[in-house]
């Protein structure tokens, strides 16, 4: 998938976490029930271990990038000051086939399955070119904390 520099989305527009938690960079596809992001992969990343991305990290890839379906609805004006809190709530099945290395930029994919108000289930995958590293089934829930 090549992405024009110019076609990237910051992801910040759509989710409330920062550095050292945030762990995708770039939007390259949203749409109301799928999203896809890149990650690279640096060796300051609180997840890295032995040179290597932990599982931990990944699920957290996973979780941020699957709450950009949801949160594009609370994030549509990035002037604004919204405050959300979300989770992940259920893990229904996960696979794990390999750990990405610093240095490599990594690929996730996500698709919503069903939503009932704030609560969502979501199939996921991140891909190293065309490796697949994880695979996941999440139920995630967010919503707007009332100042």
């Amino acid at each position: 998938m090549e992405i024009k520099e110019d076609q990237l989305i910051n992801i910040h527009n759509f989710l409330p976490h920062r550095t050292p938690m945030l762990m995708a960079d770039y939007i390259l596809e949203l749409t109301e029930e799928k999203v896809v992001t890149s990650f690279e992969i640096k060796e300051d990343n609180v997840f890295v271990h032995n040179n290597k991305f932990a599982e931990c990290g990944l699920i957290e890839n996973l979780a941020q990038t699957c709450s950009s379906i949801m949160g594009q609805s609370f994030f549509e004006n990035p002037e604004a000051d919204t405050k959300v809190i979300g989770f992940i709530t259920n893990i229904k099945k996960i696979e794990i086939f390999a750990l990405p290395k610093v240095g490599d930029k990594i690929i996730s994919k996500a698709s919503l399955i069903s939503q009932y108000e704030n609560i969502c289930n979501i199939f996921c995958e991140t891909f190293h070119r065309d490796e697949i590293l994880i695979r996941a089934e999440i139920n995630l829930f967010i919503q707007e904390v009332k100042s």
